[in-house]
């Protein structure tokens, strides 16, 4: 018999692939967003064993509907910026932790939650304290559920690497994020989908998994293999945090801000997986660099 994963976010970013992936496993999944429509655009052609459904991560009768029956859970909500009552601990708190809450009330076998690494809940900023949070509320609720820390992520449709590329492509001088020593460790989109669908096949998932790319770069090396990538010399501008955090105050009045103060809170810390975590290759997978992105460009 078809075991069924309801698929919150199931359209996002990470979202989607990890529905591909599902599928590709022989599950049958249940794609729930607050607009199940759009569902019609990103699966083009309605694979097989694809249902879309009308759910909020913040409505508890929805919840139930999409996870009754269910065998596993993959809660791949995010948000990155705050508006009115979509607060990150409404999203990454209350509702992941209300989510985990209705999965064990219904019987649910697995819940893969998706976090970040460098979750922190004592940390000083609201988006990485409400996923150190999150993490911590969907424990209180259902103990064996599972976490997923991924890097920076990039693919295709990204906000990360793809727009990076344009960027350095158009500019000979680049503004850098405080002096570019930041540490990151990116990992592949479809890796991550990957690691998620073999995770809810595993007998014995590990309670965390930190899924990071094969190399580790600083920002400006970032920069310079991305330009070095491209063909092109880009002088690499150094401007500090506080500049930035200025600009991104300003930036998030708009409808589609170009950077805000969660992301500069980001850059501040490395983004790279902690020694001995489990990840990518205790799921059997060789993650993919940044190159094979940048080869499509």
């Amino acid at each position: 018999m078809t075991q069924t994963i309801a698929v919150f976010g199931g359209t996002g970013f990470l979202g989607r692939r990890v529905v591909v992936h599902l599928l590709n496993h022989g599950f049958s999944v249940r794609a729930a967003s607050r607009h199940p429509m759009s569902g019609k655009v990103v699966f083009r052609d309605m694979p097989s064993g694809l249902e879309l459904v009308r759910a909020d991560i913040g409505d508890d009768a929805s919840i139930s509907a999409t996870v009754a029956g269910v065998f596993g859970v993959v809660n791949a909500v995010s948000l990155y910026l705050e508006r009115s009552t979509q607060t990150f601990h409404a999203v990454h708190v209350d509702a992941a932790a209300q989510l985990a809450k209705c999965s064990r009330e219904s019987g649910v076998a697995r819940l893969v939650h998706i976090s970040g690494i460098g979750a922190d809940a004592t940390s000083s900023s609201r988006y990485i304290r409400s996923r150190g949070q999150g993490e911590n509320a969907v424990r209180t609720e259902l103990p064996a559920a599972t976490i997923i820390r991924p890097a920076v992520m990039f693919g295709p449709d990204d906000a990360f690497l793809i727009p990076l590329a344009g960027l350095l492509r158009k500019f000979p001088v680049f503004p850098m994020f405080g002096g570019g020593q930041t540490m990151l460790q990116p990992a592949y989109v479809e890796d991550v989908g990957e690691a998620i669908a073999r995770v809810l096949e595993a007998p014995q998932p590990a309670a965390v998994y930190e899924l990071a790319g094969p190399r580790v770069y600083s920002y400006r090396g970032l920069l310079e293999t991305v330009s070095n990538r491209l063909g092109v010399r880009r002088m690499l501008l150094p401007v500090p945090f506080a500049i930035w955090q200025t600009v991104a105050s300003f930036a998030e009045r708009l409808p589609q801000p170009p950077v805000t103060r969660n992301q500069i809170e980001l850059m501040r810390l490395d983004n790279v997986a902690s020694p001995g975590s489990s990840g990518f290759s205790e799921l059997g997978i060789e993650p993919d660099g940044i190159e094979a992105a940048l080869a499509e460009r």
